[in-house]
C-alpha cells in the first residue's frame, strides 16, 4: 500500500514542478533560465537570473508552488558589473 502512496506523491511532485515551470515562463519575469527537476524524492531548482530582485521573485514562486516538498535551490545572479581591470591578452 505504501508503494501506491509513493507513486502518488511522485506524480503530485511532477505536476507541481510543471506548474512552477509554467509560472516562471509565463509570469512577469518570463524566466526561462531556471530549471526545476524531481530527483531522488526532492525537487532541485537551479539556474541563473539577471538580478537579486529576480532571484527573490523566483524563490518566492518556488516556495508558493512547492510548499511541503523537499526543495534544494541553487539560483545565482549573473555577474553584470563592469570588469574592475583591463584584460591582458597575450
Amino acid at each position: 500500500m505504501s508503494e501506491g502512496v509513493g507513486a502518488e506523491n511522485a506524480e503530485n511532485a511532477e505536476y507541481r514542478v510543471a506548474r512552477l515551470r509554467d509560472r516562471l515562463a509565463a509570469g512577469e519575469l518570463g524566466e526561462l533560465g531556471v530549471r526545476a527537476e524531481v530527483r531522488a524524492g526532492s525537487v532541485v531548482v537551479t539556474g541563473t537570473v539577471p538580478s537579486t530582485g529576480c532571484r527573490e521573485v523566483v524563490l518566492r514562486t518556488v516556495r508558493e508552488e512547492l510548499a511541503g516538498l523537499a526543495v534544494h535551490t541553487d539560483v545565482v545572479v549573473a555577474e553584470t558589473a563592469s570588469p574592475d581591470h583591463a584584460e591582458d591578452l597575450p
